[in-house]
């Protein structure tokens, strides 16, 4: 096995890591409420997740760089990015589902398999369906997102340096829940963007299709009818 898909790899084995972390047989739960006090917990499931999101780009990096790319990469890659998010959802809802409410576990999850599957389609009739600068957006804001709602289950911010003019406040919960909403919002869109996309391509590929056909009759050179026998001479 190559590098890119060895990292690739890597993403999927981060998945049963990040669900026993943030499981309640975990042996290092924290016990601060405040500050930075405990939460061991949550800092370690957030810097598993942020590692694993990494992976996302050194795999597609190394294979391009390396001249790696195959097609069990190929298959691997979209494959474990939607393991690992539909994974962390489906966790929050259960860790976190004051930030994490079902139905929105629901809407990201239904939205990655609209995606897959548009790109199966897509696979199938000879074109392929590039991801666009919303789809980018949607995976930096689902980072946040996941991350933000992990800390947000033990700390509602964070004071930092407190003898330095008061301190720094970041308000976690708020960045939780704004990122969580934002994130739905914006999957909604990018789910509607690759629609549109695929209907265009498959518009266009139907009608070459038809012209193939068109063409291919218009080729075919016409044989005499057996009635009519033409005559030469």
């Amino acid at each position: 096995m190559n590098l890119p898909n060895s990292i690739t790899m890597s993403r999927i084995a981060a998945i049963p890591l990040l669900i026993w972390i943030l499981s309640p047989a975990f042996p290092l739960q924290g016990h601060g409420q405040t500050g930075l006090r405990g939460g061991e917990q949550e800092i370690i499931a957030s810097l598993v997740f942020i590692a694993a999101a990494i992976t996302d780009g050194l795999d597609g990096y190394f294979a391009r760089r390396r001249g790696q790319i195959t097609t069990m990469g190929m298959l691997l890659d979209p494959l474990a990015d939607k393991l690992l998010v539909s994974a962390a959802y489906i966790v929050l809802v259960a860790y976190n589902p004051r930030i994490v409410p079902p139905w929105i576990a629901v809407v990201v999850i239904g939205r990655e398999f609209l995606v897959s599957g548009l790109r199966s389609i897509a696979a199938t009739e000879g074109f392929t369906i590039e991801a666009s600068e919303i789809g980018k957006l949607k995976t930096v804001i689902q980072i946040v997102s996941v991350v933000a709602a992990i800390l947000a289950h033990r700390w509602d911010y964070w004071l930092w340096f407190p003898n330095f003019h008061g301190g720094f406040v970041i308000a976690i919960r708020f960045i939780a829940v704004t990122a969580v909403y934002w994130m739905t919002i914006v999957s909604i869109i990018s789910a509607v963007d690759y629609f549109v996309g695929f209907w265009k391509k498959i518009d266009h590929a139907s009608e070459r299709a038809r012209r193939r056909v068109v063409l291919s009759r218009k080729a075919k050179p016409t044989q005499p009818s057996p009635e009519h026998p033409s005559r030469i001479g």
